[in-house]
């Protein structure tokens, strides 16, 4: 029993020592720009003088402004009404983006786990759209968009879809649908691709056993496949989602500046570095940051996952 206990402590030692530098580049890197950003919210920090930022306090997120007369109103980042849409824009485009994402990843997966002519030649192409840069992704599909030479309005008109070219990215109505349908076409291959691994872990032998007894495909995906490659799934939805809610650069190129599609990155950026509002910036930063955590742990927590996504039974 004590050269069992003396091994694990020997392979725990030898382990921390592996993840000692990992743990302090992170710590560097990571841990202590987010503990500088999370100071910076509570003072009056601004971009010409960091270093002479002072505590204030909850007043970047909530203060009470006394106009002196007996009458006021609050301030600060939790009553901004460009805040909360900015997050409602966040939450809409995160939702809308993965489950179209994992809808068609999880159809192409199929797709491409059956046996057909050229399937290797087929995977590779489909990859090809999560290979390209997002913002060269963006910049393309800017111009494709475009209400006077793009070919996305040509091809509408000349099927009689649209009477007339359309502003995709510059009329509020359809921003922010352009800016979904951008990032699903580009992240679609990474769902697709975690899910086909999740697939092909899956033994052939329980797809052989179901088809000698006769049991319907439709059955066969409800009862087995979609259990089985449940993880992976939920695993890709957890790394999509937590994309999705710190989307900056797809909104950034192809609509800067517009409400109907700013997000909580973009508002943080604006405040932080055009506005010259440093605080209020780090402030929404600081937000922005609990609100993904919670979301992930509580996502994590609702799938009844562990770390490694594998489900909790």
């Amino acid at each position: 029993m004590s050269r069992k206990t003396g091994l694990i402590t020997q392979r725990t030692r030898a382990a921390w020592m592996f993840l000692t530098p990992m743990l302090l580049v992170l710590a560097a890197v990571a841990l202590y720009p987010l503990a500088q950003t999370i100071w910076f919210g509570f003072t009056d920090a601004s971009l010409n003088d960091l270093d002479g930022a002072e505590w204030v306090g909850f007043r970047n997120y909530l203060e009470w402004f006394d106009y002196g007369n007996g009458q006021g109103e609050w301030d600060g980042l939790l009553v901004d009404e460009r805040w909360w849409r900015a997050v409602w824009n966040t939450l809409k485009f995160a939702f809308v983006s993965v489950f179209f994402e994992t809808l068609f990843g999880l159809i192409i997966a199929l797709v491409l786990n059956a046996q057909f002519p050229g399937r290797a030649i087929v995977r590779t192409a489909v990859l090809v759209p999560w290979a390209i840069p997002t913002v060269v992704s963006a910049k393309m599909w800017g111009w494709m968009l475009h209400d006077q030479f793009g070919i996305i309005n040509d091809m509408l008109m000349k099927v009689g879809l649209i009477s007339a070219p359309i502003a995709w990215t510059a009329t509020p109505e359809t921003a922010m649908a352009a800016v979904m349908m951008v990032d699903i076409w580009k992240t679609t291959p990474f769902m697709a691709l975690l899910i086909l691994a999740g697939l092909q872990m899956i033994p052939g032998d329980i797809y052989e056993a179901a088809k000698l007894d006769g049991v319907n495909p439709v059955r066969v995906f409800r009862k087995v496949t979609l259990p089985l490659v449940m993880p992976a799934l939920l695993v890709g939805v957890v790394f999509r989602g937590l994309d999705a809610l710190r989307v900056f650069d797809i909104v950034y190129v192809l609509t800067p500046n517009t409400d109907a599609t700013r997000v909580m990155s973009l508002f943080a950026r604006e405040n932080l570095f055009e506005y010259d509002r440093f605080a209020y910036g780090s402030a929404a930063s600081t937000v922005l940051f609990l609100i993904v955590a919670l979301i992930t742990i509580g996502f994590i927590y609702a799938t009844r996952m562990d770390l490694e996504g594998k489900e909790d039974r």
